[in-house]
């Protein structure tokens, strides 16, 4: 039996929920997210709570119900509250630029690397050397902050490169001199 999935989701206010067939939609006051659930799954509303219920006591609807519910969760809190990621750049020269919809990411490569910001997400300057990427759905915010992040990933040795906020380097030991 999943843990997950049988924990009941409080919905916030100001957040509506839609169930038809296998298709949910929740519309808050920072847009709308719809999400198609595996035919294994049962969801309901039941006052200001949803439930997901497994239909038949398979090892997949097992699996299945626990990313339901957390998935659900994320589109809860997407709506209501919304999503960012902090990334830091760490290095000599290594800053970013936001230019209209485009992150410009100078990392020691002889080329600015120009990254197209995708619908429905912003990229804020904090400083030159940090930016927020803030978004309603927390897979694409994610996925656009790797993606970032991998223009020039943390080397062990002198921790130079973009990180993630508040993101542990483990640092390595360097040659000995003889």
């Amino acid at each position: 039996m999943s843990r997950i999935g049988e924990r009941k989701l409080t919905i916030p206010e100001g957040v509506t929920v839609e169930i038809e067939n296998n298709n949910i939609t929740v519309k808050g006051s920072k847009g709308e997210l719809k999400y198609t659930f595996s035919n294994l799954i049962d969801v309901r509303q039941e006052d200001n709570t949803i439930v997901t219920k497994q239909i038949n006591a398979s090892k997949e609807a097992n699996m299945i119900q626990g990313t339901t519910n957390s998935l659900i969760k994320s589109m809860l809190d997407g709506v209501s509250k919304g999503f960012e990621k902090g990334l830091e750049a760490v290095g000599v020269g290594y800053r970013f630029n936001v230019q209209g919809k485009k992150v410009v990411i100078s990392a020691g490569y002889s080329h600015p690397v120009e990254i197209e910001v995708p619908e429905g997400l912003s990229a804020e300057l904090v400083s030159n050397t940090e930016l927020t990427i803030k978004g309603i759905d927390k897979q694409r915010v994610t996925e656009f902050a790797a993606n970032i992040r991998k223009v020039r990933s943390p080397e062990p040795y002198k921790g130079k490169g973009i990180r993630y906020k508040g993101e542990y380097v483990r640092r390595k030991e360097g040659k000995k001199a003889a």
